[in-house]
């Protein structure tokens, strides 16, 4: 099979050769799709949205989707395992900087908020639409949410010995995952100030984790 000329040319000792521009382009009109697909599932769940109205929003025709993705579920797949990698990937960041652990746990919740501040629509269609996901994806997302999860148990835990208390793993578990759910609702709640919501939901999560800031 002959290359084309969007495939970058590896040969032995050789670096990988720079994206052309037709894939250059390419990937920002799928970064393009991606964020008007959360927006609209956002706002009208999975079973709402058409890949045609997806499409017509930032310009491509409804054929021409075929030529980024195969199906809806394809697109939903893509959209959720990329927002979960870069919750893990950026809280194992945070965690592996070594800082003690109340400082860590303020990084967390910091990171988290950022996320939810920047991806809002992505936060929405994640908490709602999971289930529509293929089996494979759905289990790729969960995986990652799980060990999220288990970095904040542990700068927790860490917390409340700093502390020179004991908490239980189970309900260290209890308390992050309670802490997930109220600021994975703040896309929904009324406008207000960015700058004092940030500092709201930090001693709102602080509370439900049993924390001291």
């Amino acid at each position: 099979m002959s290359a084309t000329s969007d495939t970058p040319q590896v040969g032995t000792g050789d670096a990988p050769r720079p994206p052309t521009r037709r894939t250059q382009a390419k990937a920002a009109r799928r970064a393009e799709l991606l964020t008007a697909a959360a927006r609209q599932m956002a706002e009208r769940g999975f079973a709402g949205v058409r890949l045609e109205d997806i499409g017509r929003a930032v310009g491509v025709s409804g054929p021409a989707m075929y030529r980024h993705f195969s199906s809806k579920t394809e697109l939903l797949d893509e959209m959720l395992v990329d927002i979960s990698q870069r919750l893990h990937d950026g809280g194992a960041e945070v965690v592996d900087r070594g800082d003690p652990p109340a400082e860590t746990l303020l990084a967390l919740i910091g990171f988290h908020i950022d996320v939810l501040v920047t991806k809002p629509d992505l936060i929405v269609v994640q908490d709602r639409d999971l289930s529509s996901m293929t089996p494979e994806a759905n289990h790729r997302v969960r995986l990652l949410q799980r060990r999220y999860v288990e970095r904040w148990v542990d700068v927790v835990i860490g917390v409340y010995e700093e502390d020179g208390r004991t908490l239980d793993r189970a309900e260290a578990r209890v308390r992050v995952h309670a802490t997930f759910g109220l600021l994975n609702s703040s896309p929904r709640l009324p406008d207000y100030d960015e700058t004092e919501l940030r500092h709201l939901l930090t001693a709102m999560a602080l509370a439900a984790l049993g924390c001291r800031a």
